[in-house]
């Protein structure tokens, strides 16, 4: 089974200025084929890791829901700031 906490935070954290700030968190879902993971970090990376119109953040969960089908779970990420 992959960690796909640990993918994900390995995949934003070259991307982030405050590294100690990042965090990726796996919260339970109300569906069982579905993985909910949460990224939380600083405003002005939220910003760096959503990109203009989104382009960023659709990049990453197309990367991380490739590695979902091979499970046949739906990925969700969301994007924290604080």
């Amino acid at each position: 089974m992959i960690n796909f906490e640990e993918v994900l935070l390995n995949l934003v954290k070259p991307m982030v200025d405050n590294q100690n700030a990042l965090s990726v968190k796996q919260m339970q879902s109300l569906n069982d084929n579905e993985i909910l993971l949460y990224v939380y970090c600083d405003s002005k990376d939220t910003a760096r890791l959503i990109g203009k119109q989104g382009s960023m953040a659709s990049a990453i969960r197309q990367m991380m829901a490739i590695g979902s089908r091979s499970e046949r779970k739906k990925i969700t990420i969301k994007f924290e700031s604080y």
